[in-house]
C-alpha cells in the first residue's frame, strides 16, 4: 500500500483564546496541497519503521508515524504488525503539517490493512491525541478549523490555486513562537468569514485582502528570511503570499501554473528548499498494491 501524505497550508491563522491547560484556541482556514510524503505499508509480524528522503528523520519513538501505528494498535488490540516506510519530501519544521500527514496516512492505511473497522470520527479522535493537525490531515478538504484542531467545518472550494512554497531558513519551535506571540503587540488579524467566501468564489483579490496569520510577525522577528521570501514571491507575481502555520515555510499563490512555474524558476535560484505544487481537496491518496 502506497499513500500520498499531503502537506497543508494555512490560508488564515488566528488565535482566539487559551484553555486552562495551556492549549491555544484557533480559528483558521486550512487546505491540503499536492506536495506530499510517500508512506508505504506492508504486512509484517512486527511493527517497524524506516525512513528515507531529505531531510532524513530518525525512525524512532519520536516519529509521529510510529506513534500513530502504536496508538491504533492499542486502541483496537490488533495482534500483528506492519512494515512502514516514510519517504520524506515535505520540509521539516515548516508549518506544513508533514509529521501530522505521515501520522494520518499510517492511521488510515493500517485501519484498512488490519481491517480494524474504525470510522472517520474514531480515527480523528486518535489523531487528536497525536497532534492538533492530524484530524485535518485525515479529513482533507478546505476546512475552517477551530478549538485546538478538533472542530472542523467543511467548506466548498471554488478553485485550486498553483503555489510556490519556500522554506528560506531553518525550522522554528512552535512552542517558542506561541510563547512569543503573547508578548507581542498589536497584530493584524485575518477575516476568516471573508476569506472563506473568497475561496468559495475563487476571488483572488478578496482572498488577498482577507488572509492573514497572526504568528507571522513573531516568526519574522526571529527569522528575517521569512519576510524576504514573502516579498520575493510577491515580486514574482504572487497575488497573495504569507507564512503557513508557525513557519518557517511561506507560500505564494498564483493565478496560473505558468506564472507559478516562472516564479519557481526565479526563486529556486536563491533558496534551495523551493517547491511548486497546488492546493487540492484530498489530504490522503491511498493506492493498494497487489
Amino acid at each position: 500500500m502506497r499513500i500520498e501524505a499531503r502537506a497543508k497550508i494555512n490560508w488564515t491563522l488566528d488565535i482566539v483564546g487559551q484553555r486552562p491547560d495551556g492549549y491555544h484556541l484557533m480559528d483558521m482556514l486550512m487546505q491540503p496541497v499536492t506536495l506530499a510524503d510517500e508512506v508505504c505499508i506492508a504486512p509484517a509480524e512486527e511493527l517497524t519503521l524506516t525512513t528515507g528522503g531529505s531531510p532524513l528523520l530518525p525512525a524512532d519513538e519520536s516519529h509521529l508515524a510510529l506513534r500513530a501505528a502504536k496508538a491504533l494498535k492499542q486502541r483496537t488490540g490488533y495482534p500483528g504488525g506492519a512494515a512502514i516506510h516514510v519517504e520524506k519530501h515535505i520540509p521539516v519544521g515548516a508549518g506544513m503539517g508533514g509529521g501530522s500527514a505521515d501520522a494520518a496516512a499510517v492511521l488510515a492505511g493500517l485501519n484498512r490493512l488490519w481491517r480494524t473497522g474504525l470510522n472517520q470520527d474514531e480515527l480523528e479522535a486518535i489523531g487528536l491525541t497525536l497532534g492538533a493537525d492530524v484530524p485535518f490531515c485525515l479529513r482533507g478538504g478546505l476546512t475552517r478549523t477551530t478549538g485546538i484542531g478538533e472542530c472542523m467545518e467543511d467548506l466548498s472550494c471554488g478553485q485550486c490555486w498553483p503555489l510556490v512554497v519556500v522554506q528560506p531558513c531553518e525550522g522554528l519551535s512552535t512552542k517558542e513562537i506561541f510563547n512569543a506571540y503573547h508578548e507581542s503587540g498589536s497584530i493584524r488579524r485575518p477575516d476568516n468569514d471573508r476569506a472563506a467566501i473568497a475561496l468559495c468564489t475563487g476571488d483572488a483579490a478578496a482572498l488577498n485582502a482577507a488572509m492573514g496569520n497572526v504568528m507571522q510577525p513573531v516568526s519574522e522577528a526571529r527569522r528575517s528570511a521569512i519576510a524576504e521570501a514573502i516579498d520575493a514571491l510577491r515580486a514574482c507575481g504572487a497575488f497573495a503570499a504569507q507564512m503557513t502555520g508557525s513557519g518557517s515555510a511561506v507560500f505564494g499563490a498564483f493565478e496560473s501554473m505558468h506564472a507559478a512555474q516562472a516564479a519557481y524558476e526565479a526563486i529556486s535560484r536563491r533558496w534551495e528548499r523551493t517547491f511548486i505544487c497546488e492546493t487540492c481537496m484530498e489530504g490522503l491518496v491511498i493506492r493498494d498494491e497487489d
